[in-house]
């Protein structure tokens, strides 16, 4: 009986995965002989300084095909909001068009201002043409000597010309512009004739098919931009060196003058009186409060830091090539499940650790201290998306695969690790024997506090990213391209050892104070960071993008606070992971009584 229930879960699992896991969508290696259809997709409509803000295509009056055929997509491109349509357009193999019509429609006047409202957004479309992706605007506005704007002209463009390039038998390039002179006037409500035309061009091209994708790259890897981005580089690697330098130097130094200093007092006098850190040795490996809350944070950040270094190994290899519809969506899906025994283990093996005894509890404290904001964040804004009928709110169907793929993979693999850390039986090993009574710690200046050590500990890992961080939020918040994944990488590494020696340091000077609460402290050090990129959040919004409106503005703060709590906890988990090796260090190299 076990045994087919485990053959059907895993039935389940695998039809989740091929409904999870996408279909290559570089093409696909078809080829074509003269004449023969080429698939060409209409995807969405939208404001173009609105990324989240986009709806179906045929949702504003477009010529309509008389049989229209949705595309079935993966999860990640319905992530993504894609909602692939067959578009009006014949583009057969080598076959030329001089202004085919598409069709001739009478424009009603809740039509013709329904493309004003859309022409006055800056609305862009999108389509994909053998999976290369084909992109132009509706209209435009006629600003020229009018400070008024109720005196601006609106037109739309009605002639949309498509130049092809092949190579042999295959599609290696599209580039779709519009015809400036043949222009359609909506500016007033009244009904309008328009005659919908299209013209088709095929040029032949050496581009080998295999190399089609590279011009989209290319423009994240243009001189200028990598200039800017190995100056980034070089700042972080200066902060680096000059804070490891520092950090490495007074901390040896002192260090090295407290071992002599305490290995002095041992042969002196044994009545002299401690101080410094080695006199809350008795406290320092006291077990902190809420420790159960503790291990499901280090549980989730080390799943996420997981789930992290996994994107990166699969960025490097090429898998995100520009326009893999949904890919990066379908990767963080499929990877956070995978990974979530990694979060049950460490969390409930940290927390036997700490003899603690409720592991179930802690168990769930670890499933849902990420996922639990997250749902209630994507409630949110799926029914803001709902309300707005955005592409961005998800089908009924594709919240079902996703909760299946929770009941079915992220909680049984979390309770899995949870077991298998419950029972690795491992001991803390503290080098000092705690005392029974905890020893009270002297008043300490407010600069010692946890928020202004939290404000010190965050800066300088920002420091070493902020350039960066402009390039990745024009990326996923804008229409810019980013495929340097090893210069960012590269950053993401210092990110890391910032943020380690940074709370080491803090660590050390909170010891030194006799302030022996310092576990809560060197994860909430650690996290910082990711207060501060938030912050940065509020900084783009206002200062280098133009986002408006209620959706786009709730997509932006939403689901950024949810990366930058995700930030939080998985750096919280490298500066704690830091900061207990060294006490653990500094406590074996003397001698505790």
């Amino acid at each position: 009986m076990k045994k087919k229930m485990t053959v059907t879960c895993y039935v389940i699992v695998l039809i989740i995965l091929s409904c999870v896991l996408p279909a290559r969508s570089d093409g696909s290696d078809h080829k074509y002989k003269a004449g023969d259809p080429v698939p060409l997709y209409a995807n969405k409509v939208g404001p173009f300084h609105n990324p989240s803000e986009t709806y179906r295509f045929f949702d504003l009056p477009f010529c309509a095909p008389a049989h229209a055929k949705e595309k079935k997509e993966a999860l990640g491109e319905v992530l993504n909001g894609d909602r692939l349509v067959s578009a009006p357009y014949k583009l057969d193999f080598m076959y030329d068009k001089d202004s085919e019509i598409v069709c001739k429609k009478k424009l009603s006047k809740e039509e013709v201002s329904q493309f004003r409202s859309a022409v006055a957004k800056d609305y862009y479309f999108q389509m994909y043409y053998d999976d290369l992706p084909i992109w132009g605007f509706l209209g435009k506005v006629d600003k020229d000597g009018k400070s008024d704007p109720s005196e601006y002209k609106y037109y739309l463009f009605k002639h949309l010309h498509f130049e092809i390039f092949y190579n042999n038998d295959h599609v290696v390039e599209i580039n779709a512009r519009t015809d400036p002179n043949a222009l359609v006037d909506i500016t007033e409500d009244k009904e309008v004739d328009v005659d919908f035309i299209y013209s088709v061009k095929w040029k032949e091209t050496t581009t080998p098919f295999e190399k089609r994708m590279e011009k989209y790259s290319q423009s994240s890897s243009l001189p200028h931009h990598l200039e800017i981005h190995w100056f980034s580089i070089i700042n972080s690697c200066v902060t680096v060196l000059l804070l490891t330098g520092f950090l490495a130097t007074i901390l040896m130094r002192v260090l090295k003058n407290d071992f002599v200093k305490y290995a002095h007092d041992e042969e002196a006098a044994d009545d002299q009186e401690e101080s410094g850190w080695k006199y809350i040795h008795g406290d320092v490996f006291r077990y902190p409060k809420y420790k159960s809350l503790l291990a499901a944070a280090l549980g989730s950040g080390t799943q996420l830091f997981t789930l992290t270094i996994f994107i990166f190994i699969l960025a490097l290899v090429g898998v995100f090539y520009p326009y893999n519809r949904g890919a990066l969506f379908t990767a963080l899906v499929v990877i956070y499940a995978l990974t979530s025994g990694i979060a049950g283990y460490t969390a409930a093996s940290f927390y036997c650790l700490l003899e603690g005894t409720n592991w179930v509890r802690n168990l769930i404290s670890t499933g849902g201290l990420f996922c639990g904001p997250l749902f209630l964040t994507f409630c949110f804004l799926n029914s803001v998306a709902i309300g707005y009928s955005a592409t961005a709110a998800l089908p009924f169907g594709t919240i079902v695969v996703i909760f299946l793929i929770w009941a079915l993979v992220t909680s049984p693999l979390l309770v899995l690790g949870g077991i298998a850390g419950k029972n690795s039986k491992a001991e803390f090993q503290a080098p000092c024997r705690t005392t029974k009574y905890p020893r009270e710690i002297p008043p300490l200046p407010w600069y010692r506090g946890t928020l202004p050590q939290m404000a010190m500990a965050g800066f300088l890992p920002f420091s070493a990213i902020y350039i960066e961080l402009y390039y990745i939020f024009a990326s996923v918040w804008g229409h810019r391209i980013y495929t340097i994944y090893s210069i960012l990488f590269i950053v993401f590494i210092i990110l890391l050892i910032v943020t380690a020696f940074i709370t080491v340091a803090l660590t050390y000077f909170q010891l030194a104070a006799e302030d022996h609460e310092w576990w809560w402290r060197a994860f909430l050090c650690g996290g910082s960071t990711g207060l501060f990129i938030y912050g940065y959040c509020l900084y783009y919004y206002y200062a280098r993008s133009d986002m408006t409106g209620f959706m786009q503005t709730s997509f932006f703060f939403g689901y950024m606070a949810c990366i930058c709590y995700g930030f939080f906890l998985m750096l919280g988990n490298v500066g704690f992971r830091a900061a207990l090796f060294f006490v653990r260090h500094i406590y074996r190299s003397v001698k505790c009584e």
